[in-house]
């Protein structure tokens, strides 16, 4: 069996690249061939109204990227695809998760999709805000759709603040969404492989209203009640995601709201803090699915 795990061109720092130098040690011990491709050789070239594939043969793609361009290309030259290319571009955009888990009976914290401006030189609208104003109580906040580790993502505490934090993100696809306060700094991460949970980890930063880790939050492990973690595995199979990490919130009704998903959630302070290998999970689940297809392939089943 032969795949390719793929990252960012200009990934460098060792939280980036430690999830695929941990998975490609764990599918070497599965004696899979493996090797770490930046996206910067797998450019989209398009010939003569053709495709190039410059892949040697693979059996599959574990794509750690974002790039929905690279995405594609893999996904039309009928590469198989861990998580599916569908997946990823619905997790890689908050507000369109949001959308796609709605009239699904999935908790979630209130959230108003932002307009989107293309002049730079106008000013947010204010019945926009004003609408916000009413639906949403102060503190409020605002997230840039695109983005990751807590960066794009603000807190309006006034009117002030929030036509401050709007004008700046008003030529990027955004949203408002209800602060929920008995969670301010803290969220519980959910590691699920092959849409079942195998980890919880409760994150919380004392100087920031963000929980994220790579901004100075901490983690411990913890126990998740049955029925949060049913609400998670039912996520995963909406999005028909193979593995992701979502942060749940906690209401002051003990009610988990799911705040984001993640597609290619970092798992290395998870392993550490929980003593789960999730490498060793991730890969197996792949590396059992793949044989599935490729039984099936030699067997002339497609």
């Amino acid at each position: 069996m032969k795949g390719i795990i793929v990252v960012n061109a200009y990934a460098q720092t060792k939280s980036e690249l430690n999830q695929a130098i941990r998975l490609q040690e764990e599918f070497k011990n599965l004696q899979v061939q493996i090797e770490i491709f930046p996206t910067d050789k797998i450019a989209v070239i398009v010939n003569n109204g053709n495709l190039i594939n410059r892949l040697d043969k693979i059996d599959f793609c574990l794509y750690l990227d974002k790039d929905k361009h690279i995405l594609q290309a893999l996904n039309k030259l009928n590469i198989k695809i861990f998580n599916n290319a569908s997946g990823i571009e619905i997790c890689d955009d908050k507000l369109l998760t949001h959308l796609y888990l709605a009239n699904n009976g999935i908790p979630m914290p209130k959230t108003i999709g932002g307009v989107l401006c293309y002049y730079p030189h106008v000013k947010y609208k204010q019945s926009i805000l004003d609408s916000v104003e009413t639906q949403l109580e102060y503190p409020i906040i605002v997230k840039e759709c695109y983005g990751s580790c807590g960066k794009g993502v603000y807190l309006a505490n006034s009117r002030e603040q929030l036509e401050k934090i709007a004008e700046n993100v008003k030529l990027k696809p955004h949203l408002f969404q209800q602060f929920i306060k008995e969670s301010q700094g803290t969220d519980i991460r959910v590691i699920l492989v092959g849409k079942k949970c195998v980890g919880t980890m409760c994150r919380q930063n004392a100087k920031d209203f963000r929980s994220n880790i790579e901004i100075g939050g901490i983690g411990k492990k913890v126990e998740l009640k049955q029925s949060y973690i049913e609400i998670c595995e039912k996520v995963a199979q909406i999005l028909n995601l193979d593995y992701c990490g979502i942060d749940l919130l906690i209401d002051n009704k003990n009610t988990p709201l799911v705040c984001e998903v993640n597609s290619n959630a970092f798992f290395g302070m998870f392993e550490q803090i929980t003593g789960i290998n999730v490498a060793k999970i991730y890969a197996q689940y792949i590396f059992e699915s793949v044989k599935k297809i490729v039984k099936k392939r030699e067997n002339n089943e497609f």
